[in-house]
């Protein structure tokens, strides 16, 4: 373990310097539906997966708004090397609620430690003396592949098969850490755009975890007190996500920029950036990235400031992480959409990747933290209303 974990300033270097890299293998990882075995291995090296872990067990521990644009600097070379980095530093975040020496010897003993899951299907956990048997399937494992532990969600059964509730009346939900080894993996992941992720489905049956292996995210198992552990972990999903497509949109305005000065469209006098409807375009999608990425990043800034004034993350910033997630995601779709129509026919190749980085962001949009009805949530909030949508 380092004695000293790099900095964000370090990170976001080994992000630079490692995105020509990764970008080289874009096609690869495509076409293969894996991030290949020796960029996982440099990754890992550079702390890249271990940005958002405890500083205890060897983790960066670092603030949302320095660990943003590391990963958008990574998802301008590849998206789906990005989408795996971000859902696997949100699960890293499991540390602060184990027990300090079961985390050490998961993550701070093995610098390759990866831990990925996904949502259950039918999936439960029957409470047995030492800890719990566990059955089931989990899908939509973005990482799983490559991961070294895998943490399946699901409610607990007492021995009589009588749900486990909390105090409120919901199910009690738990978080199991077992070896990736201990799970059959499916592979269901043929879609349109972040194919590289490997999000893929996982299952085992009658699996005994030990008590000492599972957590919950109520505040009164978290054992780390630092700010970075006041955030929900969803708030670190939307912001890890949202810096996805940051990142595609970027890449995306960039290489149409670069285009625009060497295309000529049939019959069109001149270079497309002689055109007066393709400059208003560009800067106008530049707005809209720029005004995007500084709300997200003004919005995590001031949570932090507000969780070091008060020991906890008020309910409007989380709100407005949930909105500025949600609208950094949409927004930059939109930029891509304009820079992919603007591009003409270059953009439908599949040698291209303005083709790829459009289904990529598209996959974006679909996922949870997209959602449309997150602005109904946030507008009941400011509305002065009780939000009865699903916020985390």
């Amino acid at each position: 373990m380092a004695a000293t974990p790099p900095t964000a300033a370090a990170l976001l270097d080994a992000a630079t310097a490692l995105a020509p890299r990764i970008a080289a293998r874009a096609a690869e990882i495509e076409r293969e539906r894996r991030i290949p075995a020796d960029l996982i291995a440099a990754l890992t090296a550079a702390g890249l997966f271990k940005m958002l872990l405890p500083r205890t067990v060897g983790g960066g521990e670092l603030p949302p708004h320095e660990y943003a644009p590391i990963i958008e600097a990574v998802a301008r070379a590849d998206a789906s090397a990005a989408w795996c980095l971000a859902q696997a530093n949100g699960c890293a975040t499991t540390a602060a609620y184990l027990d300090p020496a079961v985390a050490r010897d998961i993550f701070g003993a093995d610098p390759g430690a990866i831990l990925a899951w996904g949502p259950p299907s039918g999936a439960r956990a029957v409470a047995v003396a030492g800890g719990y048997r566990l059955t089931g399937r989990w899908s939509f494992a973005s990482g799983c592949r490559h991961a070294t532990w895998l943490g399946p969600s699901c409610p607990i059964v007492e021995e009589d098969g009588s749900p486990r509730l909390l105090p409120d009346g919901r199910p009690a939900i738990r978080f199991l850490l077992i070896p990736a080894g201990a799970a059959t993996f499916t592979d269901i992941w043929r879609v349109s755009g972040l194919r590289g992720t490997a999000s893929d489905a996982f299952a085992c049956a009658d699996h005994f975890v030990p008590a000492s292996h599972t957590a919950s995210e109520a505040a009164a198992e978290r054992r780390e007190r630092g700010p970075l552990y006041q955030f929900p972990r969803w708030c670190l999903y939307a912001t890890g996500f949202a810096s996805v497509a940051l990142g595609i949109a970027r890449t995306m305005l960039d290489d149409f920029i670069a285009l625009a000065g060497g295309k000529s469209p049939r019959n069109t006098p001149g270079t497309l950036r002689e055109n007066g409807v393709v400059q208003a375009q560009v800067a106008r999608t530049e707005a809209t990235y720029r005004g995007a990425r500084a709300f997200l990043h003004t919005t995590l800034r001031d949570a932090w400031e507000a969780v070091g004034r008060t020991g906890e993350l008020p309910r409007e910033q989380q709100m407005l992480i949930r909105l500025a997630g949600t609208d950094a995601i949409h927004r930059a779709a939109a930029v891509a959409d304009t820079a992919f129509r603007a591009a003409g026919a270059t953009a439908i190749f599949e040698d291209n990747p303005f083709e790829r980085r459009f289904r990529d962001i598209h996959a974006v949009t679909q996922q949870i933290q997209a959602r449309q009805a997150h602005y109904e949530t946030v507008g009941q909030y400011f509305l002065g209303l009780e939000p009865t949508g699903y916020l985390g």
